[in-house]
C-alpha cells in the first residue's frame, strides 16, 4: 500500500518553473526513484527539493523473469503512485539496484536476482517515454547524501551502505566514480585476509565480510569462542543474532560487543586509510544498519583511520554519519541522478 509522505502540497509556493497552470488544472513536476532489492523492491514519487511526496514498496520475487518484474513495477507505479496523487507530471526514473552498471543501463549478473544480464533503462524508456537512468544502490545513496543529506556542500567523500554487504558510493569533484567498464568504487571487495572469510563473491577475506551486519555477528561468534567474559550475547542463536542487539549490549557495557565494534572499526579504519590516499576526501559517510551504532563503530573507525594515515592526510577527513539514515535514501538518491542527467541534457 502507497504512505503519502508529503501531504499538503502548498502549490501557491512552487517554482513556477515547475508548475502548468490551465483553467482546472496543476501539475506539479515529480521524479520516479527506484530501490531494487532482492527481496523488496521500493519506490518513490519525489520533488526536486527531495520532498517525498508518496512512496510504496512491494517483493521483488527475484525468481520472476525480468519481463514480470517490470509489469509488476509499473502496475505498483500507475496504480498506487500516481492514481493515488492526481496532478503529477512524472519527468523521469531513477533506478538503484546491485551490480547496476549507469554507463551501459543495465543490471549485470546480480547474484540476488535471478535474471542474468538486463537492459532496465530501454525497458522503462519504452515503458514511459521518459529519461531514464540506473546505478548501483551505493551510488544511488551516495547522489541522495549529495543532494538531499550530509554532503550538500562536498564535492568529494565517500558513503558507505553498512548493511547485508559493504557498498560504496565515491564522487570526486562532484561527479560519481563509474570506471572504464562502469563497476568502480567496490571498497567492500578489497581483500583484508587473503586466507579469510569465504565472501559471497567467491574469494576469501573481502572487507564486507568483516564489516557488516553478517560480518560483527561473525566477529560476535569469535570473540565468544576467545574469550570468557559473560555477555548476553552468548545465549543468542546465530541466525537470531542482529546488529542491533550487539549495539544495545554495548550500551550496557558489555564486553563482548564492544570488542567486537573494535575489531571492526580496526579492520575498517585501516582500509579506508588506504582508499583516502588514493581520492584524498573531505568526508567518510557512514550510512545502513550497522551504522546506526553511532559511537560504537565511529569512534574504533576514526582511531584506526588517523593511526593508519599518511601524515599528510591526518586530521583532514571527516567520519560522519549519514543525514539521511531512514529507508529512504536510495529512492531519494535515484530521484536525485535522474535530476542530475536530465539538468545536465539541458545545458
Amino acid at each position: 500500500m502507497a504512505t503519502n509522505i508529503d501531504k499538503n502540497i502548498d502549490l501557491s509556493v512552487m517554482d513556477p518553473d515547475h508548475i502548468e497552470t490551465t483553467q482546472e488544472k496543476v501539475s506539479v513536476d515529480v521524479f520516479l526513484g527506484v530501490d531494487i532489492g532482492g527481496t523488496n523492491t521500493k519506490i518513490g514519487l519525489v520533488r526536486s527539493n527531495g520532498d517525498i511526496i508518496v512512496m510504496s514498496a512491494f517483493p521483488t520475487q527475484a525468481h520472476l523473469s525480468f519481463a514480470e518484474f517490470v509489469e509488476n513495477l509499473t502496475t505498483h507505479v500507475n496504480d498506487e503512485l500516481l492514481a493515488n496523487s492526481p496532478g503529477l507530471d512524472m519527468k523521469g526514473i531513477g533506478v538503484g539496484a546491485p551490480n547496476a552498471n549507469f554507463l551501459n543501463g543495465r543490471i549485470e549478473k546480480a547474484s540476488n536476482l535471478s535474471w542474468g544480464t538486463v537492459d532496465v533503462v530501454s525497458t522503462l524508456k519504452k515503458k514511459y517515454n521518459i529519461p531514464v537512468a540506473i546505478t548501483n544502490d551505493a551510488n544511488a545513496a551516495a547522489m541522495g547524501e549529495k543532494y538531499f543529506g550530509a554532503a550538500k556542500n562536498m564535492k568529494n567523500f565517500i558513503l558507505l551502505t553498512l548493511g547485508t554487504g559493504l557498498g560504496s558510493g565515491i564522487m570526486v569533484n562532484g561527479s560519481i566514480i563509474y570506471g572504464a567498464g562502469g563497476h568502480a568504487g567496490e571498497i567492500g571487495h578489497m581483500v583484508v585476509d587473503p586466507k579469510g572469510r569465504v565472501c559471497g563473491c567467491g574469494r576469501r577475506g573481502c572487507l564486507e565480510t568483516y564489516v557488516s551486519a553478517p560480518g560483527i555477528r561473525r566477529t560476535v561468534f569469535e570473540l565468544i569462542s576467545e574469550y570468557t567474559e559473560p555477555s548476553k550475547l552468548r545465549y543468542i542463536s546465530f541466525s537470531d543474532l542482529r546488529a542491533e542487539d550487539i549495539t544495545n549490549a554495548a550500551n550496557e557495557g558489555d564486553q563482548i560487543a564492544l570488542k567486537a565494534f573494535e575489531r571492526t572499526g580496526r579492520i575498517l579504519g585501516m582500509k579506508l586509510a588506504d582508499v583516502v590516499a588514493l581520492v584524498n576526501p573531505e568526508a567518510i559517510i557512514l550510512a545502513g544498519g550497522l551504522a546506526q551504532a553511532g559511537k560504537y563503530i565511529l569512534e574504533p573507525v576514526q582511531r584506526h583511520l588517523e593511526t593508519n594515515l599518511l601524515n599528510i592526510f591526518r586530521g583532514k577527513t571527516t567520519l560522519m554519519i549519514s543525514g539521511l539514515m531512514g529507508g529512504n535514501l536510495a529512492v531519494l538518491g535515484t530521484s536525485a541522478m535522474i535530476m542530475q542527467q536530465i539538468n545536465r541534457d539541458l545545458d
